[in-house]
């Protein structure tokens, strides 16, 4: 099929897909995680063929591990799946309900946004995680991965459409793109498809957006920062900073940047120094910073770059109110945090900088839908609209008004003599 036919039966499929009852829906993911498992062997080797083609391509050491997708990778989102399931289903729920009238009833129910396109990363453990938040959520979905990864995503998109058609779901329900064409093709269906949600560089997502009606959901770079106030725990402070640069360095909530108090810069510069060289971070200050510890300058360029590396910009700034202001210049508005002991510090920083995910003495690389509690992400957005922070599933969910009458016309509200409503707020769910 080409992409409008692939697109088009999606479009078909999402109609069921709304209508899915949790059963279905968890019986699909089930059979799905039974799948990857009995197939880890093959999905192994398929990603072996991608890593030999990307090491002959000269693909970076960031891009390579998150490119690899062995059994250990497999089995862990398997456990993601199983996790899935065991969270309550997120369509149909009362959001909201409203007595209009004795007999006439308004409900607030969300629903699934429909089709659902994808445009992500060499990352083939995304698929899976995209895949299911979309079939949990009652979404049809559209994949398009990097093509570093293409022989692994070929396998996976074949596997866990299979299963899912097989324990009941419409086919079309997954659809695969695999080249640039396709994305170019794809942007231009709005007919079909509902929502698009591009994870890339800011000029990716910002090409997506300038070339499609389509609404689009997502986030450019992930330039994090990690600020150590004047009132920081020492050792607190070297812990988070380490575990935001180092725990994985290849991922968009990996911090970039370390912003340090002036006032204990002198002690806290040598210490974290230390434990970042052990670690194989190479540090890029500002000139106070190089003046306290010996490291390479820092440009204006380093404060708006995000590595996905081992390296970190390191800069001294001598207020709260600095750190807050250098964030809203440069960070991309993902995740920030801040390291104190003064809980009124704290509350300004996390009420003042203007981020999707604002961390209060804890690591920047909490900043995930899995552990957020969310069944994982499709995305993580810095958009100030319907979604924010990691997208899980009530980021794929909208809501539709049901109202529920008993024979009601607009012309007994109408006139001086006209009915009043009620507009009283109701307790119950939604149901008939």
């Amino acid at each position: 099929m080409n992409i409008q036919q692939t697109a088009s039966a999606a479009k078909a499929a999402s109609i069921h897909m709304a209508a899915a009852g949790s059963d279905l829906k968890n019986r699909a993911l089930a059979d799905i995680a039974e799948a990857l498992k009995d197939n880890s062997p093959a999905i192994a080797a398929a990603n072996q063929k991608d890593l030999d083609q990307a090491r002959a391509d000269n693909v970076t050491a960031p891009l390579l591990k998150r490119l690899k997708f062995d059994e250990p990778k497999i089995a862990g989102v398997c456990e993601g799946i199983e996790s899935l399931i065991a969270i309550d289903d997120p369509v149909g729920r009362t959001l909201n309900a409203t007595e209009l009238d004795d007999g006439l009833e308004l409900y607030q129910v969300s629903c699934p946004i429909g089709v659902v396109g994808v445009i992500f990363e060499s990352r083939p453990d995304a698929l899976v995680q995209i895949s299911s938040l979309c079939l949990k959520s009652g979404n049809a979905v559209l994949l398009k991965g990097g093509s570093e990864a293409a022989q692994t995503n070929r396998v996976l998109a074949e596997l866990i459409s299979k299963a899912g058609e097989n324990a009941g779901l419409r086919r079309g329900w997954l659809g695969l793109m695999e080249t640039r064409a396709d994305v170019a093709q794809m942007l231009v269906l709005d007919e079909y498809i509902d929502l698009i949600v591009p994870r890339g560089s800011n000029e990716f997502v910002r090409h997506i957006m300038s070339n499609t009606n389509i609404p689009v959901l997502g986030h450019a770079d992930g330039i994090c920062h990690v600020y150590v106030d004047s009132e920081a725990d020492m050792d607190m402070a070297v812990r988070i900073t380490v575990d935001s640069k180092c725990q994985y360095t290849a991922v968009c909530n990996a911090a970039e940047t370390l912003l340090v108090h002036s006032a204990i810069a002198e002690d806290f510069l040598p210490r974290v120094k230390k434990v970042l060289e052990e670690k194989s971070v190479q540090l890029r200050g500002c000139e106070e910073t190089c003046r306290i510890i010996d490291v390479k300058p820092a440009t204006d360029a380093d404060w708006r770059t995000e590595y996905l590396d081992f390296i970190l910009s390191v800069k001294v700034v001598d207020s709260l109110d600095a750190a807050v202001k250098h964030i809203n210049k440069y960070g991309s508005g993902h995740t920030d945090a801040i390291v104190t002991q003064n809980k009124e510090n704290a509350a300004k920083f996390m009420d003042l900088v203007d981020s999707a995910d604002v961390f209060f003495n804890c690591s920047t690389r909490f900043s995930d839908g899995f552990r957020f509690g969310l069944g994982a992400e499709v995305g993580i957005s810095t958009n100030k609209i319907h979604a924010r922070g990691p997208v899980g599933l009530d980021g794929l969910l909208i809501y539709k008004w049901r109202l529920i009458g008993s024979g009601q016309i607009v012309g007994d509200y109408s006139g001086p003599t006209g009915k009043k409503f009620t507009h009283r707020k109701l307790d119950g769910e939604y149901g008939l």
